[in-house]
């Protein structure tokens, strides 16, 4: 359901810093910026909770680096 959702917030690895960056669909304006993907991922939850969309997350090693991960 989350991937059909124009509102999703999306999770991905900046290649300039190594940082996990957090942004919605459809913009390119980074909302907040972590060092870690585990903050990045709890502080994302919280916020897609309480608007009620999805969160999507970018690989960021291996062959689908870049690609959305399925869980």
């Amino acid at each position: 359901m989350a991937e059909k959702n124009n509102n999703a917030y999306h999770l991905s690895k900046r290649k300039e810093d190594g940082k996990w960056q957090v942004f919605r669909a459809g913009s390119d304006k980074v909302i907040k910026l972590f060092d870690t993907k585990v903050e990045a991922e709890t502080y994302t939850k919280k916020m897609a909770e309480n608007q009620g969309v999805g969160v999507l997350t970018h690989a960021s090693k291996g062959k689908n680096k870049g690609r959305i991960q399925k869980k």
